[in-house]
């Protein structure tokens, strides 16, 4: 596998409710967006990007890539945004990422690439716990995930232990997945990202 058989899949399609609703993509963090954030710490090591939205679809679409809602609405939750972007990929693998983590590691495609070995899924983990919506996994999946939707499967856990899935180390940059869930969040995230001068 080489960064050219993967397609950078960023979720925004959630309802922000931890957050008072508001669409996290656009949350502003040092007077720019989440969304650009996230982009900037991956852009242009993955052959494409997709962005999953439901809402805010215009301003997604003015980033330049292309934006896909969820096959089904009424916010199910992240594996109806990863079926979506399984389905949308034109590419074997789709690197999945939340739009709400703004200080992602720099070198999350090649240590992904790196640690996947023969399995069917990576997931990354800061060395204290999973981070499930950080994972690299095959395009062909699709079929199965829509199976277990269709199930009612919601949890993202239990569709990885359906197949051959991994974690990889990132236990040296464990702050880099920390994500927005309250203004708290983001005051502590804020000071963090001026410190290692990533603003």
């Amino acid at each position: 596998m080489t960064q050219d058989d993967i397609t950078l899949l960023v979720l925004a399609g959630g309802q922000g409710r931890r957050m008072g609703g508001v669409d996290k993509g656009w949350t502003r963090l040092h007077d720019k967006p989440l969304i650009l954030h996230v982009l900037s710490r991956l852009e242009g090591q993955t052959r494409g990007v997709l962005i999953n939205a439901n809402r805010s679809l215009d301003a997604y679409e003015q980033l330049g890539y292309p934006v896909i809602t969820d096959i089904e609405g009424d916010f199910k939750g992240p594996l109806m945004g990863i079926l979506s972007g399984l389905t949308a990929a034109s590419t074997p693998w789709v690197l999945v990422v939340p739009c709400d983590t703004p200080a992602l590691p720099k070198d999350l495609v090649t240590r992904m690439i790196d640690g996947i070995g023969e399995r069917d899924i990576a997931v990354a983990h800061d060395g204290e716990r999973a981070h499930p919506v950080v994972a690299l996994m095959r395009s062909d999946l699709a079929p199965d995930l829509r199976e277990a939707l269709a199930a009612g499967e919601r949890k993202i856990d239990r569709w990885y232990a359906r197949h051959h899935w991994c974690h990889v180390d990132f236990s040296d940059q464990p702050e880099a997945f920390t994500n927005l869930n309250s203004p708290q969040d983001k005051a502590n995230l804020s000071q963090r990202l001026v410190g290692d001068g990533s603003t």
